[in-house]
């Protein structure tokens, strides 16, 4: 079985055409959570599956987490995906993915950044309040596409100078809170200057931080403008594995457009040997 591994700043994937593997659907869990493990595997955040479109797009992208559980959609995955659709000829520069939660049309910048015009913001809640670890703390709560990608976004004084040890407990702990009946990912969030933000993200079924969360960065980045804190123009978002921008466009009430911009990197292609 042949595999292309992916990376757009840091967040890491697997990629299989199943165009021409044709594997069936229901092993993609089980493979997911088999080829994703660092150091007895390829190694991953993610696996994701190329299929034929349904819906009117050049491909449909299937997301599973790394352990096994099917994501809606995943940003950096998607602008690793459309640069895998342009390099394999299933699209132009511009690409438009099918995804659980919804259509995602992507844009060929040069041969390294794409461009992804996330999902819509189908809950925005800026007034949160959840306790943790014996603390209150003041969140704010996203959701994109539909079914929706559920996030938390929290500040965090000095989160630069905290190291992901430090927060793996209170991240665990948001993730699986009770009031958020599907969990979330968790992004906390520090402003470093204007229109300049650096952020860490507990993902969801990775259950761990990840170098880089592209719908975690827009989540913040929405939270951030509607509160009046940044322009939601060319937002540089730094996390430990790159940097991301955000544009987001609004009417007079709410925002209609979010935009991610970053890397998209082929790491290596190859055939899976004595796993399967």
């Amino acid at each position: 079985m042949k595999f292309t591994k992916m990376q757009g700043a840091g967040n890491d994937f697997i990629v299989i055409n199943n165009i021409e593997e044709q594997l069936p659907l229901d092993s993609f869990g089980v493979l997911a959570q088999k080829l994703c493990q660092r150091r007895l595997a390829v190694g991953a955040d993610g696996l994701m599956a190329v299929e034929r479109a349904t819906k009117g797009g050049d491909f449909k992208m299937l997301f599973y987490n790394a352990d096994g559980s099917l994501g809606e959609m995943c940003g950096n995955g998607a602008r690793c995906i459309a640069k895998y659709g342009f390099e394999n000829h299933l699209a132009g520069e511009v690409i438009n993915i099918e995804t659980t939660a919804g259509m995602v049309r992507a844009w060929r910048l040069d041969q390294m950044h794409y461009k992804v015009r996330l999902n819509d913001v189908t809950r925005l809640d800026l007034t949160l309040e959840l306790e943790a670890c014996s603390q209150i703390y003041s969140c704010a709560y996203v959701e994109l596409g539909d079914p929706g990608i559920p996030h938390l976004v929290i500040e965090m004084k000095g989160l630069r100078a905290l190291t992901p040890a430090q927060l793996r407990i209170l991240g665990s702990t948001l993730r699986s809170h009770p009031a958020l009946p599907k969990g979330a990912n968790v992004n906390f969030y520090e402003v470093t200057g204007e229109d300049e933000i650096f952020v860490r993200t507990f993902e969801r079924g990775v259950e761990d931080f990840t170098y880089a969360c592209g719908t975690g960065t827009g989540s913040v980045v929405t939270v951030l403008t509607e509160k009046g804190l940044c322009s939601g123009s060319n937002v540089k978002v730094s996390m430990a594995g790159g940097d991301l921008f955000i544009d987001i466009a609004r009417d007079s009430r709410q925002i209609t457009d979010l935009y991610l911009s970053g890397p998209a990197v082929i790491v290596a292609e190859g055939e899976i040997g004595e796993l399967l």
